[in-house]
């Protein structure tokens, strides 16, 4: 149905002057035909029913209250009220009413009132008289229990409640009454108690929660909490936060402000996260204030402790010392791991200041130490993901800078790959969590550009000459012998995160991938995953492929058709025989992809070698479109063959097969890394090179006759073309073997 921000319930005040609730639904704004006007309409989220229509009269006084309630007349004894559950759907429909009426929508009130109707409508508690509350009595407990629970259903009461409870400084007594309760062992007084204070905490005021959760008062709040009606015995949360969860102060705070904060704010979360029962939908909205009293308890916490230099400094002074005892190192980490996530409450600039602070002190080098211990490095690489989501260019600024005095394998960043390939969890949660930030440091989409340097090309030098081995290292130390040495389900869930990560290196890396993929052959050990009994993982492999195929880079495909590289992929859909699954489906997308974006070295390169294996295939009629397609360039390049004079189509000028073979070997083989420079080796002109300008001349006198097919200027132009071409030929084929059909001659 409609989005949550049309979402109310409606209410009517009835003859005792209280809200009763008719239901809730989504409210809309439109023209009714038969009330002749704008109107609001309320259809209820359980059928769709209408549980209001009503027009909205220019004349009658509407009030917008809290943020979320819109109050008015319909007749001389009959209130209505709308209760959102979001604040941007009262405005809206506020904002049609005072269309409707040609008000300002800063108005709270549509109308001026007259003194009948403002007797009429509920006003806000300001105006009206409080809740008379009965006395703080023992015997008077059902009774107040009931009346906060029947106060909750109505915004305007709560209101008002929450006034008088505040005014008489009733809350004080109710936990006076609990301890003579307690005392007095009277089970029925304390589970009033409980509904008493539940309901209490629903009325969403601050200035009620700065009194309960007070030194003196919170621990009779939560031990009221205790009391759960619906509860065979009582819950033992007092027990738990006096002498289960103890407070440890890695240096020790003398701020005593700064320590009551800190205890006020673990107690309140204890009573949000585990006492309170989980809220409704619609009672998430009660217990706002609650989350807002927590959010800013933990920013002025980290406002507190940031300003304080003498204590961040010693933290960290202890952190970093070699001496520092593995059980006081492990606090150390994670309390700075509390710290971050603390610092998320913080707003932007704020949180930039504290990280940019942590950096100024040495977090990431700090974090090196002792991560031999599971536990601080369970919370280091929690303090490092804080740290890459904060900025990643901060983080691959230290790795490079690291690299420059330490060797490869104690990097920072190689530490986090080692501790994703050792992960021991058997669904390698943590690994998941580390590959998504190296993901993040490797994204060229998040590096910057200066007038000085390039971040993109310095970290990839960098990654790929320091990390990509130890990243590559389990995918081809398992593939060594083109079979799966391991092919247990934790090894398959690890070589598919090292294969999803290397998919977005050859998506966004270009360059730098290709020359790692050509010099360790890397797809061919890749493809040895195709044999995997984990079909996820052959499908990994298979992606890992199919990426470098979309980039449709002939230099990729020529490394493909030279080593073969379809037949692993072919074998995986021969195997699976008749089977209609993913893999079946993935890897029939890929031929027609190929089909598709007309890929000529890959088209024909699969019908000359593998279409008897492949034509036996009908479901699809991908193979028969890749013969066809083949034939088609076949005759295509006949035709253009057949249009060339005879003599130019002699094999007198035509280099020998097997020494152009043998150049563009050379070149191939050459080390990638010295790609832009133009290695080709001398190449001696055959005798039949060097007689060609003669025999030309010859050709020229002595063929007249063709001058009725090609004018003599044409003829001349194609001779000099074909002598320059023939004489650099090898150099040509050399550099880029696409460019130059004729260099199969």
């Amino acid at each position: 149905m409609s989005d949550t921000r049309r979402r109310v319930k409606v209410y009517t005040l009835n003859e005792d002057r209280q809200w009763d609730d008719r239901g809730t639904g989504h409210v809309s704004s439109t023209y009714v035909e038969r009330l002749k006007g704008m109107s609001l309409l309320v259809r209820a989220e359980s059928d769709g029913s209408l549980l209001l229509e009503s027009k909205i009269n220019p004349n009658t006084a509407y009030q917008k209250q809290q943020d979320t309630l819109i109050v008015w007349s319909e007749a001389e004894n009959y209130d209505l009220a709308l209760s959102f559950q979001e604040k941007a759907g009262c405005d809206e429909i506020w904002e049609k009413i005072c269309q409707v009426q040609g008000k300002d929508p800063s108005v709270e009130v549509t109308q001026d009132l007259i003194e009948s109707e403002e007797e009429h409508i509920e006003e806000m508690p300001e105006t009206s008289p409080l809740i008379d509350l009965p006395t703080c009595e023992l015997n008077k407990l059902e009774e107040i229990a009931d009346l906060v629970t029947s106060v909750l259903s109505s915004p305007i009461r709560r209101e008002k409640l929450a006034l008088a409870l505040e005014n008489e400084g009733y809350i004080k007594k109710l936990l006076q009454l609990f301890q003579v309760c307690e005392n007095l062992e009277n089970t029925e007084g304390l589970h009033h108690l409980y509904e008493i204070i539940r309901g209490i905490l629903f009325l969403n005021k601050a200035t009620l929660f700065e009194v309960m959760f007070s030194d003196e008062c919170i621990m009779d709040v939560v031990g009221c909490l205790e009391y759960d009606p619906s509860l065979a015995q009582p819950k033992r949360h007092r027990e738990f936060l006096t002498k289960t969860a103890k407070f440890k102060e890695v240096i020790p705070i003398t701020d005593s402000e700064l320590r009551q904060k800190i205890h006020q704010t673990y107690r309140v979360q204890y009573i949000q996260d585990i006492i309170l029962p989980t809220p409704s939908v619609f009672e998430e909205n009660f217990l706002s204030t609650l989350t807002s009293f927590i959010f800013f308890n933990k920013v002025e916490i980290v406002s507190m402790l940031q300003e304080d230099e003498k204590f961040l400094s010693e933290v960290f002074a202890q952190l970093t010392d070699e001496a520092t005892d593995d059980d006081k190192r492990c606090e150390l980490v994670n309390f700075f791991k509390e710290f971050c996530a603390f610092s998320q409450t913080l707003q932007p600039q704020n949180r930039d200041a504290f990280f940019k602070t942590l950096a100024k002190l040495g977090i990431l080098p700090a974090l090196e130490i002792g991560m031999d211990d599971l536990q601080v490095r369970s919370a280091a690489t929690d303090i490092f993901s804080y740290l890459v989501e904060f900025s990643p260019s901060m983080v691959r600024e230290f790795v490079m800078q690291e690299a420059q005095q330490s060797d490869d394998d104690i990097l920072l960043i190689n530490v986090v790959i080692e501790q994703m390939i050792c992960d021991t969890d058997p669904e390698l949660g943590g690994a998941v969590q580390l590959m998504g930030l190296l993901r993040t440091l490797i994204d060229p989409e998040n590096m910057l550009a200066t007038a000085n340097k390039t971040e993109k090309s310095e970290f990839l030098n960098f990654f790929y000459n320091h990390c990509m081995h130890v990243l590559t290292a389990p995918l081809l130390a398992n593939t060594s012998e083109d079979k799966c040495e391991k092919d247990n389900y934790q090894t398959a869930q690890l070589l598919a995160l090292i294969l999803e990560l290397l998919t977005f290196c050859v998506e966004h890396h270009t360059y730098h991938i290709k020359n790692y993929i050509m010099n360790k052959d890397l797809l061919r050990r890749v493809l040895v995953l195709m044999n995997s009994k984990h079909t996820f993982l052959a499908l990994c492999a298979l992606r890992f492929m199919r990426r470098i195929i979309g980039l449709k880079d002939e230099f990729y495909n020529r490394y493909i058709t030279k080593g073969n590289l379809f037949e692993p992929v072919i074998n995986a859909l021969l195997d699976n025989g008749t089977r209609y699954n993913l893999l079946n489906s993935a890897v029939i997308e890929l031929f027609e992809f190929i089909r598709v974006e007309d890929i000529k070295s890959l088209i024909a390169h699969i019908v000359e070698n593998f279409y008897n294996a492949l034509e036996s295939i009908e479901y699809v009629q991908t193979f028969k479109g890749l013969k066809t397609k083949y034939e088609q360039e076949k005759d295509r390049q006949n035709q253009k063959l057949n249009s060339v004079p005879s003599i130019l189509r002699s094999n007198r000028f035509r280099r020998d097969a097997r020494a152009l073979e043998e150049d563009e070997e050379m070149w191939f083989n050459e080390d990638e890394e010295e790609e832009g420079e133009a290695v080709v080796p001398p190449v001696e002109k055959s005798k039949q090179e060097d007689d060609f300008p003669d025999s030309y001349e010859k050709f020229m006198e002595t063929k007249k006759g063709i001058y009725s097919l090609f004018s003599l200027s044409a003829l001349e132009v194609l001779g000099a073309r074909y002598v320059e071409y023939r004489l650099n030929k090898p150099v040509a084929c050399a550099l880029y073997r696409k460019q130059e059909p004729g260099c199969s001659m």
